[in-house]
């Protein structure tokens, strides 16, 4: 059976206007909007119609003149009005159809106007909340792929447990457990947040931020460092204990260039524009070693390292430090340490050396007691 349309009057229409303004205030496809408002019609339409399939919308798109049509079949007497049209009536009232036959489907306006005010408050309540989901649905795209980069916030309001920030066109949420120790934030200020992840909701979208994951470290290494946006210099691994202290591990396969150099900068720039929007938390910065005893040394920073003696088939560093370098390398309450297994996967045991002289007495003295 063929498909035949009774083509609507072309007019001019406000629609359009409306349309193209939406689409730039929120950033949606004018298609988008012409679907939802298409969608609201027949949704408005079925209401006061009863739940017929046959229903359908069209908006023009060259005029934006919005025609509700109903599907029928062109039959020789009518048996059911809502999906049939008799052969007179096409002929009588679409005389621009002059290919048809029984049988056909023909596309006939729907007179819209006599369903009354309601319906036509029913139809704009659709196309608002349409239009408001489409907006919701553009702002979750784009938020999705800024998991796990960094945004600028602006904190709205701070709660007991938590800050409301603002991220352009939508609102984040920094939990309590997310904000950096010591760190007070305050409405208006402006923060570097990482994004944690982004849900869907029936409010919009649900955006989680945080001020202490390693990722935000990471980000603000490469908005400062050309090296590492380039691939020349490599983030190998971060230990953070946010709001006190970072040590990171960086690489580059070209000998010409110094990668903990780089990322320091000329004058220590580049990592104080990191340290200060990070509130003055401390961070070290060495050159990561695919040889562990090299890398554990260098975690082990400022303190200098005697010694590092791996065992075969234990995963233990034993690290031997200058007496007047032990409480360095342990850290305040084990800090310095602990940050450095963090980095490099290793445990590590430390020993100064009159400790490891003192041991290796010890054991020497054990022996000899034994062969006696």
């Amino acid at each position: 059976m063929a498909k035949k349309t009774a083509k609507p009057e072309a007019e001019t229409s406000a629609v359009l206007l409306a349309i193209d303004q939406l689409s730039k205030e929120n950033n949606i496809n004018k298609e988008v909007l012409f679907s939802k408002i298409e969608a609201a019609m027949v949704s408005a339409c079925k209401k006061e119609l009863g739940k017929q399939d046959n229903i359908s919308a069209v908006v023009d798109r060259a005029t934006g003149k919005i025609e509700v049509l109903a599907r029928k079949t062109i039959v020789e007497e009518v048996a059911d009005s809502t999906v049939e049209i008799s052969l007179s009536d096409v002929r009588a009232n679409f005389p621009e159809l002059t290919e048809y036959e029984l049988g056909d489907l023909v596309e006939v306006p729907v007179d819209v106007e006599k369903f009354g005010r309601i319906a036509a408050q029913t139809a704009k309540m659709v196309i608002v909340q349409s239009v408001r989901e489409a907006a919701r649905g553009v702002i979750y795209e784009e938020l999705s792929e800024k998991e796990n980069e960094i945004l600028t916030a602006i904190v709205k309001r701070v709660e007991p447990d938590r800050a409301f920030v603002e991220l352009g066109r939508t609102e984040g949420v920094l939990e309590a457990g997310e904000m950096m120790p010591g760190e007070e934030v305050k409405p208006g200020d402006r923060l570097k947040v990482y994004v944690l992840e982004v849900n869907k909701s029936m409010r919009g979208p649900q955006v989680k931020v945080s001020r202490t994951h390693t990722g935000l470290v990471k980000r603000l290494f490469e908005v400062e460092v050309p090296e590492i946006r380039s691939g020349d210099v490599l983030i190998k691994s971060i230990a953070r204990e946010a709001g006190s202290r970072t040590k990171m591990a960086v690489f580059s396969s070209n000998r010409d260039i110094d990668a903990v150099g780089a990322c320091v900068g000329l004058g220590g720039t580049r990592v104080d524009n990191v340290t200060n929007e990070l509130k003055t938390e401390k961070i070290d910065i060495v050159k990561w070693s695919s040889d562990p005893r090299e890398f554990v040394a260098a975690a082990l920073s400022p303190a200098r390292v005697h010694m590092v003696v791996i065992p075969e088939n234990e995963k233990i560093a034993n690290v031997v430090v200058p007496d007047n370098q032990l409480s360095l390398a342990i850290g305040k309450e084990g800090q310095n340490v602990r940050l450095a297994a963090k980095l490099t996967g290793w445990k590590i045991d430390i020993k100064s050396v009159s400790q490891m002289e003192a041991a290796q007495q010890a054991q020497e003295a054990e022996q000899q007691d034994a062969e006696a």
